[in-house]
């Protein structure tokens, strides 16, 4: 039987990238999916088309409203609310000094104010059945600063610390909460990134010790980790997955011994 048979898992940010990944592997392992995003793209479609119990909602996580409706008829239909991943996010930011207001606030709104929503949306539901895993999705640059990233930066960083404090208030109630802090990962959100800056690519790679991108469905791997009875031991944590970017700096060295 499928680790994550007949369990129901809401999912924002699931029309592309990481989101959908999560959503396809969670399928796998036998859940009921409830995706969340604002675009409702062709690639969720063929997902769906192709995948029974599964629901799209086509919302922006800064709805706070609208998160607590689809929550709400989530809990009708199937009864409970057993996992929430939230991978809606958006990248932008720049130096303090030449941030614009506006764009501080989009960033901050998506990401860290729509990923409370998003986690109070689901709560009344998993404190009532006592049981539940809240899966954030935050990034390296959450817990190490990256030039010109301030406000991206600030907000996955507030995502790790209130994961934490949501593991510490509902741990005593059966709710787990941890985050995923994921490294530079092939999506279409870093592709406009690497758009922007041809020469950014290839810094990234140079960095990142395993020498390549990582892939949306090894994030969803080690959110279906999560999510499963395997970690049910494992709150307040913060899981980096990052080939090895946050492990040191490269110089070259190994190179000059011939390791490469």
């Amino acid at each position: 039987m499928p680790d994550l048979d007949k369990k129901v898992a809401i999912i924002t940010g699931a029309a592309s990238g990481i989101g959908l990944a999560c959503a396809q592997r969670f399928a796998a392992e036998g859940a009921v999916v409830v995706g969340v995003d604002r675009h409702s793209t062709e690639p969720w479609q063929a997902f769906a088309s192709a995948t029974p119990d599964t629901r799209f909602h086509q919302l922006d996580v800064t709805d706070g409203k609208a998160q607590q409706a689809v929550a709400a008829e989530t809990a009708r239909e199937f009864g409970r609310i057993d996992i929430l991943v939230t991978a809606a996010g958006i990248g932008d930011g720049g130096p303090v000094g030449m941030l614009e207001e506006d764009a501080w606030d989009r960033v901050i709104d998506i990401n860290l104010k729509g990923t409370f929503f998003s986690i109070k949306s689901v709560l009344d539901t998993m404190v009532a059945q006592r049981s539940g895993s809240i899966i954030t999705i935050a990034s390296v640059e959450g817990i190490n600063g990256t030039e010109g990233g301030s406000a991206y930066n600030a907000s996955k960083g507030g995502v790790v610390l209130l994961t934490k404090n949501v593991a510490i208030d509902y741990g005593r109630i059966g709710i787990r909460c941890n985050t995923i802090c994921p490294g530079f990962i092939d999506t279409p959100l870093l592709h406009e990134v690497m758009e922007a800056m041809p020469d950014f690519k290839v810094d990234v790679q140079r960095e990142t010790k395993m020498g390549r991108l990582g892939r949306p469905q090894e994030i969803a791997g080690a959110a279906y980790f999560l999510a499963s009875d395997d970690a049910s031991f494992v709150t307040g944590h913060t899981l980096v997955v990052d080939g090895g970017y946050t492990a040191g700096h490269s110089h070259g060295i190994v190179e000059l011994m011939g390791l490469t």
